[in-house]
């Protein structure tokens, strides 16, 4: 997305993405305020870029309702506090719908936000149990929780025969919340981790957390943490000479993270909550890919497939908003989601659940570097 940056000032880069035929000003603007540089930029990068694929492709088809959509987005640095002042700012400039941010901390930061301004927050990309329950009525969750992600992962490794199961998180909301989920897997196999260690994600520093990973002998470590955090994780891990299976969550699951861990990479688990990104069998994966074709990309990553979802629910809410779009109106007309096919994944939400999919799956880094189920 380099070609759409232009910075501002120090602090933020606004990335405005519209269709080729689109006028220098879009009359549908949406607001994203995210990690674009910092430890996760490779995953943001990545989610936008799927976003902008679906987005592209209705504007040049049209719009909606004969008005074009842009993204207005800002860079947080990975930063909550940013990221709050990052969406007040969009918010000023009259975004109808806040969208895909990322990071449990930082979507937090945001909450306040939508209600005093009484704007939608669509498909943050984090799966915090807190943005799930209770219901937020300004917030709109596309993906599964990180809780689930978590709890099937240390099934299936107990599953497979792991009894000596470790976790490393990160020392935040994010961290906590997927931390609960591994434990309520632990206790449904009967069993208890042997090593459960924090690290901060301001000074993330595991150096005093692998030799305990080596001495319990761990045969697999959950790491709950961002992107090059968990790769500093992995490689301190690989050098003490521990062979443990690694496994991580699917705020992980891009290609840039996959090239963070270099020579580490292969056979690391990956959990993910979107369809295999290479199946044309899955309506909304062969569309991506065409989509992605046509704009020149060779493959669609697992992120840039959360990104194009993310994308088609917020158009289809905008769709059936239009053509007098406001705040509250896209508000009501996404709670009267019934059972939108998104393309082989059906999407519902009420008054009472915003929660959206639920799909989880898991996945291993083949030799290739590509995600493999």
């Amino acid at each position: 997305m380099s070609s759409w940056i232009r910075w501002v000032g120090r602090t933020a880069c606004v990335v405005a993405f519209v269709g080729a035929a689109a006028p220098a000003w879009a009359q549908i603007k949406i607001g994203q305020t995210a990690g674009f540089s910092g430890p996760v930029a490779a995953g943001v990068k990545e989610i936008s870029e799927g976003a902008k694929l679906y987005i592209d492709a209705v504007n040049k088809a049209g719009g909606v309702a004969g008005q074009h959509i842009e993204v207005v987005a800002l860079d947080d640095k990975f930063d909550p506090a940013i990221a709050a002042e990052n969406a007040k700012k969009l918010i000023d400039q009259g975004v109808v719908a806040l969208f895909l941010t990322r990071g449990t901390p930082h979507t937090q930061a945001v909450m306040p936000l939508l209600l005093q301004h009484r704007i939608p927050l669509i498909a943050p990309s984090t799966g915090a149990m807190a943005l799930h329950t209770p219901v937020h009525p300004w917030l709109f969750n596309v993906r599964a929780t990180y809780q689930r992600e978590a709890e099937r992962a240390i099934r299936h490794l107990s599953l497979i025969g792991m009894e000596r199961i470790a976790v490393v998180q990160v020392d935040d909301s994010f961290g906590a919340d997927a931390a609960t989920g591994a434990l309520a897997g632990f206790s449904g196999v009967g069993k208890q981790p042997v090593v459960h260690e924090k690290f901060d994600r301001n000074k993330p520093d595991m150096t005093p957390i692998i030799p305990k990973l080596v001495k319990s002998e761990a045969q697999a470590v959950l790491f709950i943490g961002s992107g090059n955090m968990v790769a500093d994780g992995v490689k301190l891990l690989r050098n003490a000479g521990s062979r443990a299976q690694v496994v991580t969550l699917s705020n992980n699951a891009s290609a840039g993270f996959v090239k963070s861990l270099g020579e580490n990479a292969r056979g690391t688990v990956v959990s993910q909550v979107f369809p295999y990104e290479r199946s044309l069998s899955a309506p909304i994966v062969k569309e991506a890919i065409e989509y992605g074709k046509a704009a020149g990309i060779s493959e669609v990553t697992p992120a840039m497939l959360e990104g194009y979802t993310a994308a088609k629910v917020l158009v289809e809410g905008l769709r059936r908003a239009a053509p007098n779009i406001t705040r509250e109106k896209l508000r009501s007309t996404l709670e009267g989601f019934k059972r939108v096919d998104l393309g082989g994944l059906e999407l519902t939400y009420s008054p009472t659940d915003h929660s959206g999919l639920d799909y989880a799956d898991l996945s291993i880094v083949g030799e290739d570097g590509r995600f493999k189920r």
